[in-house]
């Protein structure tokens, strides 16, 4: 019996389609591994905001009316100081897991710098000399961060304390304290993110 084996054309033929077969499969893994990489990109961006919103929200919630020292000279800063696009306050609710003696209050700032919004912390609330707080970066890729306070006329205020009569405040006034603050951050990735926080009075 005589034995017929394959001639060069078919198997250039072969080799042909099994190029186009082997690049249209690597193409589409190519495409499923640029797709998981997105996807792992935007979870990663929408983790950060929903933390930096539970953040935003659990600072603003223990906002304290604690006035804090000057660092430098007499007087006091308010508890609250901001001026629509940055706000320095103090809190409560600092935890101590290790039943350090120190306060549980807190000295944190929350600023927009280079399209980076941070969270600076201050472990003294009467420093003596002005010390370099703790900074984290919450999120990147912020085009905008306002903010705006609610008085108790019900009325919006875009910064805090607001205007006084007197040149110096009063106790009281160093204590004051809005009883809503609303955050808009706008970002590269997701636009336009409001949130309205209450301040437990």
């Amino acid at each position: 019996m005589r034995m017929r084996g394959f001639t060069l054309v078919e198997l250039m033929v072969a080799v042909l389609i099994a190029t186009i077969v082997f690049a249209l499969g690597y193409g589409a893994i190519d495409q499923a591994l640029a797709n998981r990489e997105i996807l792992q990109r935007n979870a990663a961006a929408l983790t950060s905001l929903q933390n930096t919103i539970r953040l935003l929200v659990q600072d603003c919630s223990q906002m304290a009316p604690r006035p804090v020292r000057e660092p430098l000279g007499d007087g006091f800063q308010p508890a609250l100081v901001a001026d629509g696009q940055q706000m320095t306050f103090t809190r409560g609710g600092h935890m101590n897991p290790a039943g350090i003696q120190r306060s549980t209050l807190q000295r944190v700032r929350y600023v927009l710098e280079e399209g980076k919004l941070y969270r600076d912390q201050w472990a003294v609330l009467d420093a003596t000399l002005d010390p370099a707080p703790a900074r984290r970066q919450l999120l990147d890729g912020v085009t905008a961060f306002t903010i705006r306070f609610m008085n108790e006329g019900r009325n919006w205020q875009p910064s805090w304390p607001p205007p006084t009569l007197g040149s110096t405040r009063s106790d009281n006034e160093l204590r004051w304290r809005p009883i809503a603050v609303e955050v808009t951050l706008e970002l590269e990735a997701w636009g336009k993110v409001t949130r309205l926080i209450e301040v437990p009075g």
